[in-house]
């Protein structure tokens, strides 16, 4: 494995019981961080597991760190201050980046005119037309607005400490808040915030674990409570997972 004293790219992978999915994730992200970051490091923010997933973590050639409150945010700004590259790359546990991928976030970061920025979602098996269309119409979303999804997200180091980082005070789409956060930074820096065009493989296992009604009942939630994301209860959907998955 390529790496400096100092590397340029972190990769930050937060992590909560992913002891089946995370050498996968680890695996790959190592093969196409090595052909294509010149320095990188891996950590993984073991956010409060009960299974193996900070030892298969170091197995797998990551650096480990804890983060004990269980909070997406927190996990992934644990990550952040262990950090030692001047460019953040935030990645889910189930989700497996190309080198194209890669290439297109390293080239669009050592430009030197883009501060943040995420990529459209690519999800795996998932077996029912409207859910197919959901993905479709995220990532039209994603464009309009310029919205990194939390599964794939980079920016730099000194525009992530400018604002602040993820927010602490929600229990999910703490991206959207960073997004928005790193755009109005960009704008007042004279660099963008940008979408890549490049699709990002990451796992439909939600559509599996979670029934049609209980994801629509999820988006109503959402579109007319949002403020319910404050709690761990109020965002069960990123908190919940049925026995024995994966």
């Amino acid at each position: 494995m390529r790496r400096s004293d100092r590397p340029r790219l972190s990769i930050i992978v937060p992590a909560w019981n992913e002891e089946r999915l995370l050498p996968r994730t680890l695996d790959n992200l190592h093969a196409v961080a090595q052909a294509t970051a010149n320095g990188y490091e891996l950590i993984v923010v073991d956010n409060a597991s009960t299974d193996a997933t900070a030892r298969i973590a170091g197995e797998h050639g990551a650096r480990v760190v804890t983060e004990p409150e269980r909070q997406i945010s927190r996990a992934r700004n644990a990550g952040a201050r262990a950090a030692g590259g001047e460019w953040l790359l935030f990645v889910d546990a189930d989700t497996w980046p190309d080198r194209e991928l890669l290439q297109a976030t390293v080239a669009a970061l050592a430009g030197g005119q883009v501060c943040g920025g995420g990529t459209v979602v690519a999800f795996d098996d998932l077996p029912h037309p409207l859910y197919r269309a959901g993905a479709r119409a995220w990532n039209a979303l994603a464009r309009r607005l310029r919205l990194g999804a939390g599964c794939y997200l980079f920016c730099t180091r000194r525009a992530f400490a400018a604002t602040g980082g993820f927010s602490e005070r929600v229990y999910a789409g703490e991206e959207v808040w960073l997004s928005r956060a790193l755009r109005r930074w960009g704008r007042r820096h004279n660099q963008r915030f940008v979408i890549l065009d490049v699709p990002v493989a990451t796992s439909g296992r939600k559509a599996e674990w979670f029934g049609l009604l209980r994801q629509a009942g999820l988006l109503a939630q959402v579109l007319l409570l949002p403020w319910t994301l404050r709690s761990r209860c109020g965002a069960w959907f990123w908190y919940t997972r049925p026995d024995k998955s994966e």
